[in-house]
């Protein structure tokens, strides 16, 4: 397996390792000067990258090449064009042709995609322009083998149209801030600071088969009906268990097609629920991480159509049970190869690391509706909170090691002493002590560090991890570059550092928070302590247009006003489409299938009764009748919701405002959903499953 997987990974990537081979040594390095600084790319060395990735891609199988981008749906998108062109001999041949004009610049229908009102229906030009930091890749589809290359997508008038523009702002803006900084100290050696992501991925595993049964998997991807099997999640014994086969091939596939790609797809189990699972990627620069997991949802998605299943990536696709996250793991490090976040043997010494984790702590309480924001979907609504996710309030875990720390600095304003980890004592003679971390861990913490990283565990699985470090970034270079105006203005600058920490750590104090976030101790606290719970997605968009945001994004040049106004308006859109396609499913599904399957059940019981009256008149039916006369009752509780939410989603739909139709949505559509779902569940626990329309969660999440 080890020779093998030297062997595949990266073949399917024009990466630096093929460059160095197919281009000229003075293309190369001009190449590699634009990415690392970046320079202008010469029209002469885009043409010499052309042919010699048309060359590796044509001899790889390759006949078409599609700029793949990110628009704001949150997927992925490309426009596939042939290589083929007429020879200019005239003789009626072809040619295989790619230019570097081709490469660098492509065209797609802006106003097809969502733009938030920057592009009209008649305006229709956008253009993809080329990241040439991400490596291109070959993707494989019924046969037909496509050079992808990466790339941003923006408007006619330069405005950003995707989820990639914004990143790659954001990273040149923490890399000018952190270099800043680090010269500030006297740290004139560090050149670039680059931003390097770790994403962790949930999804649900199940029979394809039963999928295709199930309207709601369909047309939402997650259940909008269903009850608990007798058995979900209670004995923790699927949590890191023996992986079935079936799911053990799957994952072989998934990890061999992702190796192809580059991708150091490096963990995998499965999660605490029945039929879940994780994969998580290797650290990279944020935007090659990011393609990468957009990339990674794609293959798990394909890969499991392969092996006769599906792959769920809803934040909630069942009720009742765990539901699924992405774990954003960020962190920083130099052109030295130094972990900024790295706290050293002894933390409470090394100023440049306290600096670093101060700004971060600044930056996460002055914008805790941003991030918050950065993971909101509507799935994640009914995820955050629960025993599998982290609470919709934003706070900062340190561990008790930095905690201590942090303490020492607001009580004194400067530190004598690290806490140690020590060691662990198991009790087994045959088995070697462990070293223990200096600080535990906690699950529960939306913004947590973890040793050399900190981990935001909110974002939802559907998710792209490009919002979440768009606001991570912009929001710590903004605390960095205040951090770095207070010191150049300093005689004493160490003097003057400790005193930022301490100023910082005072100011700040309240988001760092070590306990239980699931309690409900803590939302009072919180409450307290004047931070903000954002429930819901349509709470949480206002803070795209805030004054403060507005002003933050426009200060680091990561996204103007108008930029803003589009996201904010395109989330309402998204918040509410996607709401009436769980509406309108819902109705169709409650009066096509169960209300008509609970009618049959009915009559059955009807007849049952009829029969044994006819028979004898001294034999009961007394249950008959009660089951009768439930299935009866939660029939006309059905009957009564579906009628409501047609009347909810038609006062939706006559909203013209996309703020106040999304708040409609959630206030008068989401509410009478929920009242239809119960009385169906109930007719689900007492129907014979031989006449009940669909899969069960039990028939779901355990047949595999």
């Amino acid at each position: 397996m080890g020779n093998m997987i030297s062997d595949i990974f990266g073949i399917d990537t024009f990466d630096d390792r093929v460059m160095r081979e197919r281009l000229e040594p003075s293309v190369y390095e001009e190449l590699q000067d634009t990415k690392s600084s970046g320079s202008d790319l010469s029209p002469e060395v885009a043409e010499a990258v052309a042919g010699a990735m048309r060359d590796w891609a044509v001899e790889r199988g390759a006949t078409h090449y599609a700029h793949w981008f990110q628009p704001m749906t949150g997927t992925t998108a490309g426009k596939q064009d042939s290589f083929i062109a007429p020879d200019k001999a005239g003789n009626g041949r072809a040619i295989m042709e790619f230019s570097g004009k081709e490469l660098i610049k492509g065209e797609s229908d802006a106003s097809s995609f969502p733009s938030g009102g920057i592009r009209s229906t008649f305006e229709a030009r956008g253009y993809t322009a080329w990241d040439c930091t991400s490596p291109a890749f070959l993707l494989e589809d019924a046969g037909v083998t496509v050079l992808c290359i990466p790339t941003a997508f923006c408007s006619y008038n330069g405005d950003a149209l995707d989820k990639k523009t914004p990143l790659l702002r954001s990273m040149e803006a923490i890399d000018r801030a952190s270099v800043r900084l680090l010269h500030a100290i006297g740290r004139t050696d560090v050149k670039r600071v680059y931003c390097n992501v770790g994403p962790e991925q949930e999804y649900f595993l199940i029979d394809r088969k039963k999928y295709l049964r199930r309207d709601d998997l369909i047309f939402t991807g997650r259940t909008l009906f269903g009850t608990k099997p007798p058995k979900g999640q209670e004995l923790d014994d699927h949590y890191f268990g023996l992986l079935k086969e079936r799911v053990s091939a799957y994952m072989g596939e998934v990890n061999r097609e992702l190796w192809k790609l580059g991708i150091y797809a490096k963990t995998q189990h499965n999660e605490a629920a029945p039929a879940q699972h994780e994969l998580a990627q290797l650290y990279a620069e944020a935007n090659i991480a990011c393609d990468a997991n957009q990339l990674t949802m794609e293959v798990m998605k394909k890969v499991a159509v392969r092996h006769g299943l599906a792959c769920l990536l809803a934040e909630k696709p069942f009720a009742g049970v765990n539901g699924s996250g992405k774990h954003n793991n960020w962190s920083l490090s130099t052109d030295k190869g130094e972990n900024l976040f790295k706290p050293g043997k002894v933390p409470h010494e090394n100023t440049q690391f306290l600096l670093f984790l101060a700004a971060v702590i600044q930056a996460v309480d002055r914008y805790p509706e941003l991030l918050r924001l950065s993971a909101a979907t509507p799935g994640n609504d009914r995820r955050l909170g629960g025993a599998e996710a982290p609470p919709a309030v934003i706070s900062v875990f340190v561990g008790s090691q930095l905690e201590d720390i942090l303490d020492q600095i607001a009580r004194n304003g400067d530190t004598t002493s690290s806490k140690k980890g020590g060691s662990i004592d198991v009790g087994v003679h045959a088995l070697p002590q462990i070293k223990r971390d200096a600080t535990d861990r906690n699950r529960t913490s939306p913004f947590a560090f973890t040793g050399n990283k900190f981990e935001f565990r909110s974002v939802g699985a559907s998710q792209s991890i490009a919002d979440a470090n768009v606001v991570i970034n912009t929001a710590v270079a903004e605390s960095l570059d205040e951090f770095s105006d207070i010191l150049e203005a300093s005689e004493d600058r160490e003097a003057c550092a400790k005193r930022i920490i301490a100023n910082s750590v005072n100011n700040h104090r309240r988001i760092i928070f070590s306990g239980d976030g699931y309690s409900g101790e803590w939302r009072e606290e919180a409450k307290r302590r004047g931070l903000v719970e954002l429930l819901t997605m349509v709470d949480a968009i206002p803070a795209w247009v805030d004054d403060k945001a507005v002003k933050l994004f426009a200060k680091e040049h990561v996204l103007s006003e108008t930029e803003l106004k589009a996201r904010a308006e395109i989330y309402y859109e998204s918040y509410s489409k996607t709401i009436n396609i769980e509406a309108e499913t819902m109705i169709e599904m409650a009066s096509r299938q169960f209300i008509p399957a609970a009618i049959r059940f009915a009559g059955e019981l009807a007849k049952s009764i009829s029969y044994i009256n006819n028979a004898s008149s001294t034999i009961g039916v007394g249950t008959q009748e009660r089951l009768l006369t439930m299935v009866q009752d939660y029939l006309a509780d059905a009957e009564s919701a579906v009628l409501d939410l047609k009347a909810a989603l038609e006062k939706a739909k006559n909203t013209k405002d996309e703020k106040e139709k999304a708040v409609v949505f959630r206030d008068d559509v989401v509410p009478v959903m929920d009242r239809l779902r119960a009385p169906i569940d109930s007719l689900e626990e007492i129907v014979d499953k031989r006449l009940w329309p669909v899969p069960t969660y039990g028939d779901l999440i355990f047949e595999i």
